[in-house]
């Protein structure tokens, strides 16, 4: 006979990542309105869009301004310890990495909560990043906590959590990247409010790497033009093309003495294909837009 525990233990040590500062985000279009609106109705999100184009640091912002800043974040939503709790899933992924398992210390057995049960308990955000990278039977555990139920199942301690009133799941993957094989069940997707990301238009890239890199505006447009060229390249062998972080490392490499084309070879060129003749390819836009 299962018992049934409501969520709400507040001495968890969730130490996995402290937002102290308000992390830096350049709306595209309504995705925060939307992303306000579903953590009011306690929607679960879905996140879609390439590697690189800002999905991580939106959570992350959004977590801030949900639990750090007026007039988003309640008094309540103030104490939680660590807003955001974020799981980088691989193939090796298991329930027991998720949910906790219990441990050896010393000569006894004790239980661990894992991240998405700190997540549960605490009232925080737990982000799955990268979700259909995890095993199938991993992705089926989120299930009973994207419904009406909000519930997650301890099976290895006879007990079903209520989530905390805060908890809010969120996941990502990106769709282009993956293959069938990888791809997000339909019983999982139709779970989600989704939300499509793409890299931003030139003009918005070139404030980011800007803001995040510390080179000068013209430099940051430079940049932005190489990054949308190299994404013209897609349909030529490169298969996605460039991220906006990696134009951002580009351009704290220039900000920090390193001549542009080189900064742009170990950067860009050199990161996101080992196909030489793509490289080369890329390497001819570097030139004519740094000469």
């Amino acid at each position: 006979m299962q018992s049934r525990e409501t969520a709400t233990r507040q001495e968890l040590a969730v130490e996995e990542y402290r937002l102290r500062r308000k992390p830096y985000y350049l709306p595209i279009a309504d995705e925060v309105e939307v992303f306000l609106a579903a953590y009011e109705a306690r929607l679960p999100v879905l996140l879609k869009g390439p590697t690189g184009c800002g999905k991580t640091r939106f959570v992350e912002y959004m977590a801030y301004l949900l639990y750090r800043e007026a007039p988003y974040a309640t008094p309540e939503r103030l104490e939680v310890p660590n807003p955001l709790i974020t799981v980088a899933c691989h193939e090796d992924l298991t329930a027991g990495d998720l949910v906790g398992r219990y441990l050896l210390v010393g000569e006894e057995t004790v239980w661990m909560d894992g991240p998405l049960t700190k997540a549960v308990c605490s009232g925080a955000i737990c982000y799955l990043d990268e979700i259909v990278e995890a095993r199938k039977d991993t992705t089926v555990l989120i299930h009973a906590l994207t419904d009406h139920r909000r519930i997650l199942p301890l099976d290895k301690r006879g007990l079903i959590l209520e989530a905390h009133p805060n908890f809010l799941l969120v996941i990502s993957y990106n769709p282009g990247y993956q293959s069938v094989l990888k791809d997000l069940k339909p019983s999982t997707r139709q779970r989600f409010v989704s939300l499509e990301f793409t890299y931003p238009s030139p003009q918005q890239e070139a404030c980011i790497i800007a803001h995040e890199s510390g080179v000068s505006p013209e430099v940051a447009a430079d940049l932005a033009l190489l990054g949308a060229k190299v994404r013209n390249l897609s349909t030529h062998g490169c298969e996605e093309g460039v991220s906006t972080r990696l134009l951002v490392y580009a351009g704290q490499l220039i900000a920090r003495g390193i001549e542009p084309r080189r900064a742009c070879d170990v950067a860009i060129c050199r990161a996101i294909t080992d196909d030489l003749e793509v490289q080369r390819a890329v390497a001819e836009l570097v030139t004519t837009i740094f000469p």
